[in-house]
């Protein structure tokens, strides 16, 4: 029929849309999938090694494990069944063993178990859970599918999930894998057009994850794998709240992978109520926190006062053993307790030609990013940082660690010391400054030492015997930087001028 003669009276074709979706409480565009089952054969080579030689390595690296049928440490990557794109990354960068972490956890992972790893920073727990969860995408993506997210990594800070997201996108693309990260102080936009376009795997943080599900743009409801990194960390920034109204929105034959540094009786109590009875247990180097045995521990005992020479000259140590090897200066990161004394610090380094920079709670995400890729590349060499990039701060070649205010806790401590030695190889010298205030510290100070192998100074040992009386022993009055190069004036000037002291050199 001529549409212009068409009667206005016709009655237009009858139709009747579905209903279902407007009453499913998931968002518009999220159908629930089967869940595929993973597969994981074990390597011929892991199979046949005797349970002596198991017993063995277990005792060697410290590693406890419990749950039904645990699974047989894979010491070499070429044994955890990892596609061949993985495996040639893998050796790109130098990693052909595992860590210890990795070699009792891929297994179980992979067998699709639920996971509570116990480990010390540095151990390689990022690849303990990312690539396991590629295997599990894999599987549940096919060839056809879309993106759509099939596994979710928590973590309590953009740092740490930036972290991640960079580990995520090296081994990820190669596979086809598409993930993105969603987190508070970037614009929401921009993550949302991410979102949008489709996602194998979400990284985020709890609050900005929440506001994503909250508004629709993000369904969970195929989410079959979690990963709730830094658990502890979590619970003592205040998330178990948000953790509890994540969780109920994943589907419950999810695989689920926790990850902390300690098991206080909160992340316990938390690993109970979100994994269930199928689970691994794995701890490597006991429950309690314990330091990197690769870190060398060194303390220097000073007055507040003395702090800024002290630095200088542990710089210049450095930087004259750097130059009689002929090698380039090592990344130090220097850790201080405020923002003020950040800024004030790396100041003082730049006036005096130090290539430094400087990252803390005012920064906004894009200069944080930006500084952390000039640190990693090597534009600089002295990295300033307050607590704020503690925590999810994975750069490989980090050799050193100056507290120049001892941190408030000692997990904190731990954790500062633990930016260096990552890896199976590396090694790493961590530098404290010690003052009266912090005697305090040196009971736990002296635990961790002792549980590191390492000499307990004499010092701490007098603070201990004395209770918080060391400022009251003599040597550690009277220590002080002694290299020739630096003026001593200052100790001599009042109070309010050596505060407000300069970096001098001679």
């Amino acid at each position: 029929m001529d549409r212009r003669n068409r009667s206005f009276s016709q009655q237009p074709r009858r139709f009747a849309p579905r209903r279902d979706r407007l009453d499913a409480e998931q968002p518009l565009g999220a159908e629930r999938k089967e869940l595929v089952p993973p597969v994981y054969t074990e390597h011929p080579d892991v199979a046949a090694l005797p349970q002596r030689t198991v017993d063995e390595y277990r005792a060697l690296h410290q590693i406890s494990i419990s749950g039904a049928d645990s699974p047989k440490p894979v010491l070499d990557v070429a044994h955890a069944g990892f596609p061949r794109a993985v495996e040639a990354l893998l050796h790109r960068n130098k990693i052909t063993k595992t860590t210890p972490i990795q070699a009792q956890g891929w297994p179980a992972a992979l067998a699709g178990r639920n996971l509570v790893g116990i480990a010390q920073t540095g151990s390689g727990k990022t690849l303990s859970f990312l690539l396991p969860a590629f295997q599990h995408i894999i599987a549940q993506k096919g060839r056809d599918r879309p993106a759509v997210p099939f596994a979710l990594a928590l973590a309590p800070t953009r740092e740490l999930a930036l972290q991640i997201q960079a580990v995520a996108n090296e081994y990820g693309r190669p596979l086809g894998i598409r993930t993105t990260c969603v987190f508070g102080g970037a614009p929401r936009s921009m993550q949302a057009r991410e979102l949008g376009s489709g996602t194998d795997m979400v990284i985020a943080t709890p609050g900005r994850l929440i506001d994503f599900i909250d508004s629709g743009e993000i369904s969970l409801v195929n989410c079959s794998f979690l990963v709730l990194d830094e658990a502890d960390r979590m619970l003592d920034m205040g998330f178990e709240s948000q953790l509890r109204r994540i969780v109920p929105s994943i589907r419950d034959d999810r695989q689920t992978l926790m990850w902390s540094a300690t098991w206080p009786r909160d992340v316990r109590r938390l690993a109970d109520d979100f994994l269930g009875k199928n689970t691994v247990m794995l701890r490597v180097g006991g429950d309690t926190l314990t330091a990197n045995k690769k870190i060398a521990q060194k303390f220097v005992f000073c007055r507040p006062f003395e702090k800024e020479k002290s630095l200088l000259k542990t710089l210049f140590d450095l930087y004259d053993a750097a130059e009689e090897k002929k090698e380039g200066f090592p990344k130090t990161i220097v850790f201080v307790n405020t923002k003020r004394v950040a800024d004030e610090i790396a100041a003082k380094l730049k006036d005096d030609d130090w290539p430094v920079g400087t990252i803390h709670g005012d920064k906004s995400q894009d200069q944080r990013e930006r500084i952390l890729n000039s640190f990693r590349s090597g534009k600089f060499s002295v990295l300033v940082a307050t607590e704020v990039a503690a925590r999810g701060l994975d750069i490989e070649d980090i050799r050193v660690v100056v507290n120049y205010d001892f941190p408030k806790t000692t997990e904190d401590y731990v954790h500062r010391i633990g930016r260096t030695a990552r890896g199976n190889s590396a090694e790493g010298t961590a530098y404290s400054f010690f003052t009266s205030a912090d005697a305090g510290n040196a009971r736990d100070v002296t635990k961790l030492l002792k549980e590191a192998q390492q000499p307990v100074p004499e010092e701490i040992v007098n603070m201990c015997n004395s209770g918080r009386g060391g400022s009251q022993n003599s040597s550690y009055r009277r220590q002080g930087p002694s290299n020739p190069r630096f003026s001593r004036d200052s100790y001599s000037r009042n109070d309010t001028s050596r505060r407000n002291d300069r970096f001098d050199r001679r």
